[in-house]
């Protein structure tokens, strides 16, 4: 009898760890609202895949006033809700960071090179990744009308999950 009791609490300590650990290759960071930085493209590319959502990617630098509206009064509370945790994982790159970061085929590279490699200008950004780091809707940049922010971002959104959930995953990226 305690031999079970024994056995049964290390089950749960066990898939306590494991949920833990795969929290962030979900998308949802330990206070459930924060959007965590990205480290490994790749694994969060198979996380995307296997539960059939979008990687969905915010450009942003330090000190910047509209990324920080943008993560607090959208993507934050995005991420809390249970609806779009069936629809994206929210990643976010420091544009111009040297901080390292393992990219869609594997290969190491920093923050601030993937944004460039993705013609990242002006932030935020937001991206949206297919498992293969194919975009699958015009970025959302900037934020010129926050009263039409939410709308937009839930458009692009939409668009690109019908693409991940329609086999269509396959488009070329928009025109600046």
């Amino acid at each position: 009898m305690v031999m079970k009791k024994i056995i049964g609490l290390l089950h749960a300590a066990l898939l306590a760890l494991i949920l833990a650990w795969m929290a962030p290759a979900l998308g949802y960071a330990a206070g459930g609202g924060e959007v965590v930085l990205a480290h490994d493209l790749a694994l969060d590319a198979k996380a995307a895949e296997s539960n059939h959502v979008v990687l969905l990617v915010m450009f942003s630098r330090p000190n910047c006033a509209y990324c920080t509206q943008v993560l607090k009064e959208f993507l934050e509370p995005m991420q809390r809700n249970a609806e779009y945790r069936g629809k994206v994982i929210m990643r976010q790159i420091k544009a111009g960071s040297r901080a390292r970061l393992r990219d869609f085929s594997g290969g190491m590279t920093t923050h601030g090179e993937f944004a460039q490699e993705n013609g990242v200008g002006m932030v935020p950004a937001i991206h949206f990744f297919d498992s293969w780091g194919t975009p699958l809707a015009e970025p959302l940049v900037g934020l010129s009308t926050p009263d039409y922010y939410g709308g937009f971002l839930d458009q692009r959104i939409d668009e690109a999950l019908a693409k991940v959930r329609g086999g269509k995953n396959k488009v070329s990226a928009p025109t600046p």
